[in-house]
């Protein structure tokens, strides 16, 4: 694939071995890594570029903007060759802020792994919305980061599971 090739030697501009990239997409490849000849356009065209820096530091940088895998592959080319412009130029404090950006998240704790009933605080029988939305608004009061003790993770984690309640409920 050319995006790949690009990808790979933008990335290798930037002193990054091929040995530690990874790029993922929805494309069944051969064993040889090449993409198969005989399937479909993948449903999620998404593709995400994983590396490790000379100092250690993992990046990732993921990209769904288009509709083909291969533009996204692209786009991710091209915004590793803008990057590394910035950094010819005299940018390189600019340029290390910019990928703190793409810096590859921990994996989630087991909190984050919660339902969304255990986040909200219903039971797991309840299917009344009008119930899920009232124990949101209390949990809500305490979590809001206006609030002694609340905090903007908190609150996030409780609006994504109300998020997921409307979802499944509705």
């Amino acid at each position: 694939m050319q995006g790949v090739e690009r990808v790979l030697d933008e990335l290798g501009r930037l002193s990054i071995g091929r040995d530690d990239i990874v790029i993922s997409t929805n494309i069944t490849t051969r064993l040889d890594g090449l993409p198969r000849s005989d399937q479909k356009a993948p449903e999620d065209p998404g593709v995400a570029v994983y590396w490790e820096t000379k100092k250690g530091e993992r990046r990732v940088m993921a990209i769904d903007q288009y509709r083909r895998v291969a533009d996204n592959l692209a786009a991710i080319a091209a915004t590793l060759e803008a990057l590394r412009a910035i950094e010819r130029h005299g940018g390189a404090q600019i340029l290390d802020r910019a990928f703190t950006g793409f810096t590859a998240l921990p994996s989630p704790s087991p909190a984050a792994l919660r339902t969304w009933r255990e986040v909200i605080g219903v039971s797991p029988a309840e299917r009344d919305i009008a119930a899920v939305r009232a124990a949101y608004r209390r949990r809500a009061q305490a979590a809001h980061p206006d609030r002694p003790g609340g905090s903007h993770d908190e609150m996030a984690q409780l609006t994504a599971a109300m998020r997921q309640a409307e979802q499944e409920l509705q």
